[in-house]
């Protein structure tokens, strides 16, 4: 306000998003003067020239709102912008990478030779494309279910499995006896990875998006995405006259390098602050050894990329009750010491735990559940344990043939004292525990408990 002060005092302000206010004095012939827009929120100081009362943003401030959501940083997570910077890094690449693939596939096919048939290659395109629809199909059939839980695996599996398939494309012109059989491998692939890449994908934006504006973040992700690969093009036509005449591997291989380094900076980039099994287990396995729980930021930089799919523990949420027992002294034994609505059964031999879910059960017995059958993975391993905890596991190695719904009913008890401190822990720290994302089955059921506790 150093250009204002003769001016007078402000009389009002205005801000939009989190950027710098600008402030307003009543002028010499009484109408309102505004500051000029400045830079300060972008780390400048001192305002730009302008028309009083000019109401413009600075030049770049209108370009950034084309590719960022409206109300940006306050309107997306914290970790939005180190991970769009490193996915367009990665987009740029695997733009270059997918020039290099098409124009292998084109050569295969026989475009621009004078003896290939039209008819043949046509032939070849439609085998291609539906081996890809009935990959697709059975591919979101069977892993659908499980993309939202481990989110920034399957994101890294999608891109990794992306470049397979553009080295499988650019490999089909080598050897012609098998490239149809190839391509269709490689659009296979391709395939996989649209579903996978897709869906991980959505799940994110609903992870970055904070004011119900996922629509949002979507959009400018694609507009994003859209500059990138344009820039990607402009470049594939300076590129391609060097590559005319055979496959370039190793241009292949250093954009593919580039390609997967820029996806692992992304993907580590993210802190998702709900859990899955991985993180739980980061968390836990802290709390039980240290007393304290991990926050988000610290468990998400822990968090396993590159493995985490097969866990050492089976941990099966949601399963039908049919599926264990099979007569009504089983039923009373599984039911047994179970005050939560959830049951839970362990199989020692197999480190699996099995839990069957009431119809009442909501997500922060899930949860509860969850860490339950964690706990119990951990008495079969190595590591300080509570008190509690260590006794059980000194009593499982002594005498290892102690029945396994005996174990259950004692943690039962160990969890009433353990698990409120656990998930105060949780909340302190900026977990949200209200939701989870947890790979849960849709079977829930009710049962007679017994005579001293009542009907849930």
């Amino acid at each position: 306000m150093a250009g204002h002060a003769g001016v007078g005092a402000p009389l009002c302000s205005e801000q939009f998003g989190s950027q710098a206010a600008r402030s307003c004095c009543a002028a010499a012939d009484g109408s309102l003067q505004w500051e000029a827009w400045g830079w300060r929120w972008w780390g400048r100081s001192g305002a730009l020239g302008g028309k009083p009362g000019g109401r413009a943003s600075p030049p770049l401030s209108r370009l950034l709102a084309v590719f960022l959501p409206q109300g940006f940083p306050d309107s997306v997570s914290a970790d939005y912008l180190p991970y769009q910077l490193w996915d367009s890094v990665q987009a740029f690449a695997s733009s270059l990478s997918g020039s290099l693939a098409t124009h292998a596939v084109l050569l295969g096919i026989g475009v621009g030779n004078a003896k290939a048939s039209v008819s043949a290659a046509t032939a070849t395109w439609l085998v291609k494309d539906s081996t890809g629809m009935l990959g697709r199909i059975i591919f979101a059939w069977w892993k659908g279910s499980k993309l939202d839980c481990n989110a920034k695996q399957w994101r890294l599996f999608a891109d990794i499995l992306n470049d397979v398939a553009m080295f499988l494309e650019i490999m089909a012109p080598i050897y012609p006896v098998c490239f149809t059989m190839t391509i269709c491998i490689s659009n296979l692939a391709k395939c996989i990875v649209s579903v996978a890449g897709g869906a991980t994908r959505a799940a994110l934006t609903m992870h970055q998006a904070r004011r119900n504006n996922m629509a949002d973040v979507s959009a400018k992700d694609g507009s994003q995405e859209t500059l990138v690969n344009l820039a990607g093009l402009l470049v594939s036509l300076l590129m391609l006259p060097l590559v005319s005449d055979c496959p370039s591997l190793g241009c292949f291989f250093l954009l593919t390098a580039l390609h997967i380094y820029a996806n692992y900076r992304a993907v580590r980039a993210l802190v998702i602050e709900t859990l899955n099994e991985g993180r739980l287990w980061l968390v836990l396995k802290h709390f039980l050894q240290r007393g304290e729980v991990l926050d988000p930021t610290s468990a998400n930089q822990m968090e396993p990329l590159w493995t985490g799919f097969w866990p050492t523990l089976s941990l099966s949420l949601g399963v039908p009750l049919h599926r264990l027992v099979s007569s009504v002294f089983e039923l009373q034994h599984l039911v047994e010491g179970h005050q939560e609505p959830y049951l839970l059964h362990w199989d020692q031999s197999q480190n699996q735990v099995q839990v069957v879910l009431s119809q009442v059960a909501g997500p922060e017995t899930v949860l509860r559940a969850a860490t339950h059958g964690l706990i119990l993975g951990a008495l079969q391993e190595d590591g300080p344990l509570p008190r509690e905890l260590e006794k059980l596991r000194n009593q499982i190695r002594a005498g290892p043939n102690k029945q396994s719904w005996l174990i259950v009913q004692e943690t039962h008890q160990v969890l009433d004292q353990l698990f409120p401190k656990f998930l105060k822990g949780l909340q302190d720290v900026g977990w949200k525990t209200e939701k989870h994302q947890l790979e849960v089955d849709e079977w829930r059921a009710t049962w007679l408990l017994s005579s001293e506790k009542k009907v849930l």
